[in-house]
């Protein structure tokens, strides 16, 4: 399941590392007692999405913009949307104007995806992080091996499923995004998942790679 919300205009400026402002509202609409805040998120968060535009080191978004939740768990996304109308604000002025619940479509056993948000692929090699990027075979295989251990946890059959980037995507970028001051470097480029029409509707719900319930590696079509 999905929620589109629909933001106003802000009146305060953005900065590029808006990313946990946005956490910080998912998790007000969310309560203080859910369980949500910490391990492998079963959700997904995209970034703010409409037409911006840079005032110095600051964005603004003049005619409003968008960002959407989805969860496999519709009690998780009815839970943000009581939060949503209980308190509409996000950030930055930015304030809740209005809410659409789409359920999860039915998909074949093929799937491309665009990236609504930079797609994050990390692993702890030794005592350091290392990132992986859409260049990379064994990029896939992180991205399966994150995807199934999702499935997994919702009790969910993950054999068989498989997610790649999309190496004939003709302009993928190397993003680096800044979150609570340590710099993350993502990937800008669609991926596709193979498996069941269960399965790719589970990524369209989670998102793809890794730190999803921070605003990386959302997924649309």
């Amino acid at each position: 399941m999905r929620l589109y919300l629909k933001l106003s205009r802000n009146n305060q400026p953005i900065p590029f590392d808006y990313q946990v402002k946005l956490v910080g509202a998912l998790h007000k609409w969310l309560g203080q007692n859910n369980t949500h805040h910490d391990g492998l998120s079963l959700y997904s968060l995209s970034w703010l999405l409409g037409t911006s535009k840079k005032q110095g080191n600051d964005l603004t978004f003049p005619n409003g913009a968008h960002l959407f939740i989805s969860s496999p768990d519709d009690t998780f996304i009815k839970q943000i949307l009581k939060g949503v109308i209980d308190e509409p604000s996000v950030c930055f002025g930015m304030s809740v104007k209005d809410a659409l619940i789409q359920e999860t479509p039915v998909f074949n056993n093929s799937q491309r995806f665009t990236a609504a948000s930079p797609v994050f692929v990390k692993r702890t090699i030794g005592d350091r992080q290392t990132f992986f990027f859409h260049h990379q075979i064994e990029s896939d295989a992180l991205l399966t091996e994150t995807l199934q251990s999702k499935l997994k946890k919702m009790g969910l059959p993950s054999q068989g499923v498989k997610v790649r980037f999309d190496r004939e995507y003709l302009n993928p970028k190397i993003k680096v995004a800044t979150y609570k001051g340590i710099q993350n470097k993502a990937n800008i480029c669609p991926v596709i998942v193979e498996g069941t029409p269960e399965q790719i509707g589970f990524a369209w719900d989670v998102g793809a790679g890794n730190s999803t319930g921070i605003g990386f590696g959302a997924l649309t079509i």
